[in-house]
């Protein structure tokens, strides 16, 4: 019988117990395959009640730092590659099969929006650096010929007409009678991040939805957030799931109200009520919603927020439909949430460029780039609905809800459709990157982003995705 490691662990508390063996990996001293102690030696060894032991290794395993196996003991696991939105590393296409053609792939895997729906940036470049120095500016030299100036450090964060562009933009879907505070980051998952930031410590739990965006999966695991699943139906989160993380201890709840990723749920205004209903009983737990796909959507934003919940955020980004490139969030909360917030954004330091927000305001005014928007938004939409349509007559289950990407289940588990489609020149992306508790059972779900698939493409897709069903 294989003899557990000798590396000496301590702590008397679940949490120091875990960060003894974070710490040791960490240093070396225990590697990839290496057994630990069983439960009840730990506890003896330690000290402790053996269920302290036990939540220990629950913290590992869920941070997925441990495996257990059974008869075979708990085991240090080797780092795996954490799947990123937009592309697939070659670890993770490796998981298809040896016989894989990874380089040849045509990828419906990557969420991304279609580069000739996004505006061009150009013409707005010139209005973002000429603007002229305000009357109480008078610097005793100014280049010449120049008609600007350098923003300077002690200057307020957001531009002027970027605020009001964003104000009129988020003034419509604020709790009623909230006068929304206003702060700006590189992007949504920027937002997230400092969000949660201000409002947990390691350990702490947040409700998430699940299946999950994948950036959130990775902001709540990095900082050491406990991951409380909230199941995700046709019509969004379920009140049922969020009543038992809240119920569970969450503290924050993070959630889609449109558009949802993967599933591309948009929340109806009887799911929007029963959340409310749920969320009234608990006023100060953080509830940030991301209003991700914002002007692409073709659903009605639908609110969550009771009355007069005292912690709450709204975050609305650009970069779906202005492009990666202009990563730019604009986030409305309460006054006391917006306070905390502020101690995390230092101008001079994590601010958002004034030059990003001049040029996003300049496209987002500009009549032509308004209406490249709308149109993107629709032929999502339609794309969508043809290639669904297509997937069904074909055999697949599969509804056009909202977003860039269509949610497919499968009648066997999503891996094994994957690994013979990539074989026939597809990579997709399968139900089990998205989902917060990977030992579940295996997913039976792929999502595809279909939105720029030629007449062809849709058609031999189609075929070959009818092939494994």
């Amino acid at each position: 019988m294989e003899t557990p490691s000798s590396a000496q662990i301590t702590g008397t508390t679940a949490a120091e117990i875990a960060a003894s063996v974070r710490s040791l990996v960490e240093r070396g001293e225990l590697t990839p395959g290496a057994l630990l102690p069983p439960v009840r030696s730990l506890a003896e060894q330690l000290g402790v009640n053996r269920n302290t032991a036990v939540a220990a290794y629950r913290r590992l395993a869920r941070d997925g730092a441990v495996s257990a196996q059974g008869r075979a003991g708990t085991r240090i696991t080797a780092p795996r590659p954490v799947a990123q939105e937009g592309f697939a590393d070659e670890a993770q296409l490796a998981d298809l099969g040896p016989d894989v053609p990874a380089g040849t792939l045509r990828d419906l895997g990557t969420g991304n929006p279609a580069p000739a729906l996004i505006p061009d940036l150009a013409p707005a470049l010139a209005g973002a650096v000429g603007r002229p120095a305000p009357a109480s500016y008078t610097p005793l030299t100014l280049p010449p010929g120049a008609v600007g100036r350098p923003v300077l450090y002690g200057e307020p964060v957001i531009d002027p007409d970027f605020e009001a562009w964003a104000r009129d933009w988020i003034a419509p879907d604020v709790p009623s009678g909230e006068t929304a505070d206003l702060t700006l980051t590189s992007g949504a998952v920027d937002a997230i991040e400092r969000l949660l930031a201000q409002a947990l410590v390691r350990d702490d739990a947040v409700a998430l939805e699940d299946p999950c965006f994948l950036a959130s999966i990775q902001t709540v695991r990095h900082a050491g957030y406990r991951a409380l699943p909230v199941p995700v139906d046709e019509e969004g989160m379920t009140p049922q799931g969020l009543r038992a993380a809240l119920e569970a201890g969450a503290r924050a709840v993070v959630l889609t109200p449109r558009a949802q990723n993967p599933t591309g749920a948009s929340l109806s205004e009887t799911r929007a009520h029963a959340l409310r209903e749920v969320l009234a009983e608990h006023p100060y737990v953080l509830v940030i919603i991301d209003d991700y796909f914002s002007f692409l959507s073709r659903r009605p934003f639908r609110s969550p927020l009771p009355p007069g919940h005292r912690r709450w955020a709204l975050v609305r980004s650009v970069s779906k439909f202005l492009g990666p490139d202009l990563c730019l969030a604009v986030t409305a909360t309460d006054a006391v949430t917006a306070q905390r917030l502020a101690l995390r954004l230092s101008p001079g330091t994590t601010w958002v460029s004034h030059l990003l927000q001049r040029l996003a305001h300049g496209v987002l005014t500009d009549p032509a780039a308004q209406q490249l928007i709308e149109q993107a938004g629709a032929h999502y939409a339609a794309r969508n609905q043809e290639v669904a349509a297509l997937l069904r007559e074909r055999g697949a289950e599969v509804r056009a809800a909202d977003g860039m990407s269509l949610w497919v289940h499968l009648p066997r588990p999503a891996h094994q459709v994957a690994a013979q489609l990539a074989r026939c020149g597809w990579r997709v992306r399968t139900g089990e990157e998205f989902r917060l508790a990977p030992d579940a059972e295996p997913s039976r779900h792929l999502r595809v982003t279909v939105h720029d698939l030629g007449e062809d493409e849709v058609e031999r897709f189609a075929g070959d995705l009818a092939g494994e069903l």
